[in-house]
């Protein structure tokens, strides 16, 4: 008899202080795995799983219910990687950024995206060396774009806006990510269809 067809999703406990998961989350987690499945800890502040694709949905639901957020591996928008949010929810911004993980965490891209936000201009949050980066500054938010960590092409994000209201932080958020969406290459990185399209053209059809 055939096996059945394994699913990986990308899970966590969602925006909060320093990620963290309770002993409960853990047992559940255990539970809905199989026993010889492995569980990767990622340096997304995930963990990914592997369950057999008819219960997928199942798995979701009750991963969901215990706190857990679910999301799809692969050409999708990570879910945002955060600080600790160390001063505060309030005073760093924390429902900010769980409404803008709301927004695109889960959305198709031409490759794999990874969003970053930080707090504070300690920028715990590695917010310059992802493909987009936000940074809290007093009661307003900056927004960094084109960062890479890794490879010898590494670079920092550079700033693309600042003095953002949340409101508008979302909406240009969005509207980078719709621009990519339709109009970069398969398998194209971020940074690289920056350099592409150009960050003038970019602007410009942003209305800025």
């Amino acid at each position: 008899m055939e096996a059945e067809k394994k699913i990986t999703l990308a899970v966590n406990g969602g925006i909060g202080f320093g990620a963290k998961l309770s002993p409960k989350q853990l047992l559940t987690l255990a539970k809905l795995v199989e026993e010889d499945t492995e569980i990767e800890l990622t340096t997304f502040q995930q963990l990914y799983i592997q369950i057999a694709e008819s219960k997928v949905e199942q798995v979701k639901m009750e991963l969901e219910a215990e706190g857990f957020s679910c999301y799809p591996v692969g050409a999708y928008v990570k879910s945002l990687r955060t600080c600790n949010f160390c001063k505060g929810a309030e005073e760093e911004g924390m429902p900010v950024a769980i409404e803008l993980n709301r927004r695109i965490a889960g959305h198709p891209v031409p490759f794999t995206l990874a969003p970053a936000y930080t707090g504070c201009q300690n920028a715990c949050g590695e917010p310059l060396v992802h493909d987009i980066g936000v940074i809290k500054r007093k009661d307003r938010y900056e927004l960094y774009i084109g960062g890479k960590a890794k490879g010898e092409d590494a670079r920092t994000a550079v700033l693309f806006q600042d003095q953002l209201t949340p409101d508008e932080l979302y909406a240009n958020v969005e509207q980078l990510l719709q621009i990519y969406q339709q109009n970069g290459k398969k398998r194209e990185r971020f940074f690289k269809f920056i350099q592409r399209y150009g960050m003038e053209r970019l602007k410009l059809e942003m209305g800025l």
